[in-house]
């Protein structure tokens, strides 16, 4: 097989892996210097993008495997090795940015004589190398360049920091009391007669939601709440600071400014706006829910005055038992693992119009299973799916780049990430699942691009989950569901247990928007003003936007993931969702494998990845702009709980 049809062959697990990614990153990155030092010694004007398209694919070639290595390879050393490729890369990257002489060529092409997609190209480019700063004099350029490296340097410390700090609360059996048994089993005993309970989340999540002894659930959310700190709480000073630092020189007021201009929001301060909105919608709902939660609370505890995270799950789980005949223990006896993966690959492949065929490929572990992917027959890709915890690796859950596609010239391959069960599996869990293969789909179906800047998920940072988002629907639908949740006696999950299911889910979506927007400020305050305390300040964020009180002993900001990511712009999950409520309107709830939509959507919206903006995709798919109107529609259908 040619190299237009042929993924990569990775290692085995016990195979070299330090030998194959030196070669792959040290290959990339000569290449990518050997292109700069072409474009910069004249390279013709006509030529002058496709040698910027050479230089920018083998620098994501060495992105994607860095970035992918460094957060699941079972080695540490590996890991370590691949965060020092991902700062190289990013060093050259930075120095890209900044080189007059590159501006210059790419300065000089003649825009009216290029296509559509390669004038969107340019002018993005252009763009960029005046947001990094490549106008400023020498000495702020290199300034510019040193603030670029540190920023690197402490976001990877700080997500490593989470993504090691694994801790251990040690509980007697009686402290187990609510779990179901198959969580028990899978938590032995110790010689001490203890069972311990990690913050990894297949542990954590079902606990708080079954666990009925209080001081237990305290215990393990607030280690939770407390990994990657203090170590995080100093580096995130020093990051926060840093990425002010660095809009000032670019002359911006502040980070959310620089970092809003090229979403779709437009403006830093349209987040707080943004943030104020939700918060307003959501009020309602959210109190009249957040009281159903204190009340239930008050008949174990007369004396409570209010409810905070340590209990809220729990008791969120004993409302949608008692009130809507929903016993979270009994929906997911229907959610084998195995099943369900197998269900997902089969529902996404019908609407979609791809196949998949499990391969023997090797990978960093045993655990990981790999499937190209067809469309009508043709190959398109490869996917990988590592989705069960193990020391080292990532604790969200998150697609990676493998290979960013490029058509003719490499197949797009994409990592799943995740850390599931083995066995049964919560509801919760298979709608993450169908979430986050939603950025899988993308990532393939949008990769067979020409230029490498538009390849898969390569939207505005604001419209990246709104396919995932849509994507989740599938997973709440009885007939959908039915095709492959079945019980060990092959029984599929009832329709009323559905329906139950989805009323259950949808108690509370108020009080849990407004704990999203009392993320987004955490992610937007702490880049739009000076910080002193961290913890002080994520407490009175907490006691500002979110309806649970803050828990003593926390530090959520330490282990926020996103804040490295995202960085400002966390508000972009529910900025998405207004927008998938809204493409969601163009599908038949009724029939949910009807393929004529589905497949306009992923011709329309997924297979362009970023070659157009955002918002001309989603009008070309509703034949309207995107409006607020199906979001605020469903936030007020939140269902009102029976009385008990």
């Amino acid at each position: 097989m040619n190299s237009v049809t042929s993924p990569l062959v990775l290692p085995g697990p016990d195979d070299s892996w330090h030998d194959w990614l030196a070669a792959r990153c040290s290959i990339s990155l000569d290449a990518a210097r050997d292109g700069l030092r072409v474009l910069k010694n004249g390279a013709h004007e006509d030529a002058a993008l496709e040698v910027w398209n050479d230089i920018n694919i083998a620098l994501a070639n060495v992105f994607a495997v860095a970035s992918l290595l460094s957060q699941v390879h079972p080695d540490e050393q590996i890991r370590d090795e691949a965060q020092q490729a991902e700062r190289e890369a990013d060093k050259l990257a930075t120095d890209l940015s900044l080189d007059p002489e590159a501006y210059a060529a790419l300065e000089a092409v003649d825009a009216t004589a290029l296509d559509a997609d390669a004038a969107r190209l340019l002018q993005l480019t252009l763009r960029d190398f005046i947001r990094a700063g490549v106008d400023k004099d020498d000495h702020t350029r290199e300034h510019l360049r040193r603030v670029a490296e540190r920023e690197t340097a402490l976001g990877q410390d700080f997500s490593k920091n989470i993504r090691d700090d694994v801790r251990v609360v040690r509980l007697t059996r009686e402290e187990l009391d609510g779990l179901p048994e198959d969580y028990i089993e899978a938590h032995p005993a110790d010689d001490d007669g203890l069972h311990s309970i990690t913050t990894d989340y297949p542990d954590v999540y079902p606990f708080l939601m079954f666990a009925s002894e209080p001081d237990a659930r305290r215990r393990i959310h607030v280690a939770f709440l407390s990994r990657a700190w203090p170590a995080n709480d100093a580096l995130l000073h020093e990051l926060l600071a840093l990425r002010a630092e660095h809009a000032s020189l670019l002359g911006y007021a502040d980070w959310t400014e620089f970092d809003a201009e090229v979403k779709m929001i437009g403006s830093g301060a349209a987040i707080g706006d943004f943030i104020e909105r939700l918060v307003a919608v959501s009020d309602e709902s959210a109190r009249r829910d957040r009281d159903v939660l204190l009340e239930r609370l008050r008949r174990d505890d007369p004396g409570a005055t209010s409810i905070d995270r340590a209990d809220a799950t729990h008791y969120a789980e004993l409302v949608r038992r008692e009130s809507f005949d929903v016993d979270a223990q009994q929906v997911r006896r229907y959610f084998d693992f195995a099943r369900v993966r197998a269900g997902l690959l089969d529902i996404t492949g019908r609407l979609f119009g791809v196949g998949y065929d499990e391969v023997d490929a090797t990978a960093w572990d045993s655990d990981v299973a790999a499937y190209d992917v067809t469309l009508e027959g043709e190959p398109i890709g490869r996917i990988y799916l590592d989705l069960h915890p193990r020391d080292g690796k990532y604790k969200h859950a998150a697609q990676f780049d493998l290979v960013r596609g490029i058509s003719g010239r490499q197949l797009p391959e994409g990592v799943l990430v995740c850390n599931f069960p083995r066995g049964l599996m919560e509801h919760s869990d298979v709608v993450t699942l169908f979430h986050e293969f939603g950025h899988l789909l993308h990532h393939v179906l949008a990769g067979r691009q020409h230029w490498v800047r538009f390849s898969g998920v390569s939207t505005e940072w604001d419209f990246v989950e709104a396919p995932s988002q849509l994507l989740e629907e599938w997973a709440w639908h009885a007939d959908i569901l039915r095709t492959f949740a079945t019980d060990a006696d092959g029984e599929p999950i009832p329709e009323e247990l559905v329906a139950k299911t989805r009323a259950a889910h949808d108690f509370g979506k108020g009080y849990l928007m407004r704990t999203q927007m009392f993320y987004a400020s955490v992610s937007y305050r702490l880049h739009h003003e000076p910080v002193g305390d961290l913890t002080e300040m994520v407490r009175r964020l907490q006691t500002t936007y979110d309806l649970f009180p803050y828990v003593e002993g926390t530090h959520f900001h330490a282990a926020f993931g996103h804040l490295q990511d995202y960085t400002s712009a966390y508000y972009t999950y529910m900025w998405s969702l207004v927008i998938s409520k809204d493409l969601l309107s163009a599908f038949d709830s009724d029939d949910m494998l009807e393929t004529r939509t589905a497949r306009r959507y992923r011709d329309t919206i997924l297979a362009p990845g970023g070659s157009r903006a955002a918002a001309d995709l989603v009008t070309e798919f509703l034949g309207r702009p995107y409006d607020f109107e199906a979001f605020a529609g469903w936030l007020a259908e939140a269902p009102v709980p029976a009385a008990t």
